[in-house]
């Protein structure tokens, strides 16, 4: 199995087919897989050799799409990085993956500048931008056209794809490692479970560096359809492109989807194009889930549950259960059921199935299942037991095999699509000099699912104000991990009786009446 057979089956079928479409540039299949093979081949001469991280800091663009099958197809692995990250966070993952060749666009070359000096191993770094190359760095371009195509460097199966850095449990990100298998049985699943069509137009508004959107990457291109790429999302903008290119399909945050449909202009755009819209990364709220439909009336929608460990998809609510009445009403607060390629069970503390409608915790296992953590032999056995990876949400599954979340075993917030972990924010708090310590919770939050709530207690005689703290961690962490409200308190924080903070009791108060304790 492998990544490069599906955009070669692609050129395959539909050699004339649109490939990507972004800005004032389109390309055919048969022009992008030549540009693909051409930016492999610049990889090798730049030292690339066989599963060495290739890392990628950008915006969405078709360039994006072209690193992502040319850097396994010289044999590399991918390794795009999330834009929202402070430089710390990027040289620290870069530094820990080895990377020695870094892709960066125009809004990242002064990133790139800074991570010279911090990231000693960094040999290349290539400008994909549209603009002068900065001085140092490699033309993108330029690369592609003074080298013939590269042959494909056949890896496949179980040899390493690409590295995903996601929130670390201990204040550093770990990075999921995803192989061939991974990708491919993804692409084809994901094609199936998310209803495409030959010729189907996929909408890139979402973050691409984000696995939610990535798994489109392979989905799409298993179809032979089209990738319109957008640099990054608006509401405004993407309904723009909308109108203008007329996608069939466009996954959404829950977040991105209600501002979308706080927008002016929704009613004045002609979306009649989008037969369907995904939701994922983070839970959504019915009440924002039946505005949608009464917004998009014409319009499917289906919603992926999962994790980039997971490929990333382990559920799916498929269209027909979203509705409110008739025989398959009842399960629209459910994550749906599991994909066609993966087996769930829900579990207590010692691995042991509990009986249907009873909490446990989450686990699958299939073969999307990544490969493991980056050099990080301990944390993987933790996470992975008898090839079922405990994913750390809490929840039960009915009698119809659908899974219904209710809690995280893991001390994680999801904000607006993205993973926080509290232990980030606490180490970056505890940074501070008047910090003596902090409890890091999620709350639940209208806009953004739920919000970063940091509890702390000052050192005697020390005082600080929340906008001062905020900016301190503003210069440590990314800014959708800092806290969005702090509250200073000078009891102790209630403990275990392993002496750990027992952030089920801090949460209670903003729960309360909640039918679950995650948004």
């Amino acid at each position: 199995m492998q990544i490069t057979s599906i955009v070669r089956r692609a050129v395959q079928i539909n050699p004339n087919g649109i490939a990507t479409i972004y800005e004032n540039r389109q390309q055919t299949w048969t022009q992008m897989l030549d540009r693909v093979a051409r930016l492999a081949a610049g990889l090798q001469k730049l030292g690339m050799q066989s599963g060495d991280r290739v890392a990628l800091l950008s915006l969405n663009s078709d360039r994006f799409i072209e690193y992502f099958f040319a850097t396994v197809w010289g044999g590399g692995a991918m390794m795009p990085m999330n834009i929202r990250w402070a430089a710390a966070e990027c040289a620290y993952a870069l530094n820990d993956a080895g990377a020695e060749i870094l892709i960066v666009d125009e809004a990242f070359k002064g990133v790139a500048n800074e991570l010279r000096a911090q990231v000693p191993g960094l040999k290349s770094i290539i400008y994909c931008g549209d603009n002068d190359t900065p001085d140092g760095m490699e033309n993108y371009e330029d690369i592609l056209a003074s080298n013939s195509p590269a042959a494909d460097a056949g890896r496949s199966g179980d040899d390493l794809a690409g590295i995903f850095y996601t929130g670390g449990t201990t204040g550093f990100p770990k990075g999921v490692m995803l192989s061939h298998t991974n990708f491919y049985v993804g692409g084809v699943a994901n094609a199936h479970e998310l209803n495409m069509q030959e010729g189907t137009v996929y909408l890139h508004a979402a973050p691409m560096f984000h696995i939610a959107d990535l798994v489109w990457f392979s989905a799409v291109t298993f179809m032979a359809g089209t990738h319109v790429v957008i640099p990054m999302f608006t509401p405004d903008g993407t309904l723009a492109a909308i109108e203008k290119h007329k996608p069939t399909q466009i996954l959404l945050v829950p977040v991105m989807l209600q501002m979308i449909m706080q927008s002016t202009k929704l009613a004045k755009t002609d979306v009649s194009s989008l037969h369907q819209i995904a939701y994922g990364a983070s839970p959504i709220t019915q009440a924002v889930l039946i505005d949608a439909f009464k917004q998009f009336p014409n319009t499917s929608f289906i919603q992926a549950f999962g994790q980039t460990e997971l490929s990333p998809i382990a559920t799916v609510l498929s269209p027909e259960y979203h509705v409110l009445e008739g025989p398959k009403a009842g399960k629209l607060r459910s994550a749906g059921r599991a994909t066609r390629v993966c087996e769930i069970r829900v579990v207590d503390a010692n691995m042991v199935e509990v009986p249907r409608g009873d909490v446990g915790q989450i686990t699958v296992k299939g073969p999307t299942t990544m490969l493991g953590y980056w050099n990080k032999p301990e944390v993987t056995a933790e996470t992975i037991i008898d090839g079922w990876v405990l994913t750390g949400d809490a929840g039960y599954m009915d009698e119809d095999g659908f899974i219904f979340l209710m809690d995280r075993v893991k001390d994680m917030i999801v904000s607006g699509g993205e993973n926080v972990y509290s232990a980030d924010v606490e180490n970056a708090l505890g940074q501070h000099t008047a910090v003596a310590t902090s409890a890091v919770i999620g709350i639940p939050s209208e806009e953004w699912g739920e919000s970063v709530h940091a509890l702390v207690i000052l050192h005697p005689g020390f005082k600080v104000t929340t906008e001062a703290l905020q900016k301190h961690c503003h210069t440590l962490i990314a800014g959708y991990k800092c806290p969005h409200s702090i509250e200073f308190r000078t009891e102790p924080f209630p403990l275990s009786g392993a002496n750990k903070v027992l952030k089920t009791e801090l949460r209670k108060p903003y729960w309360e009446g909640q039918e679950r304790q995650i948004s």
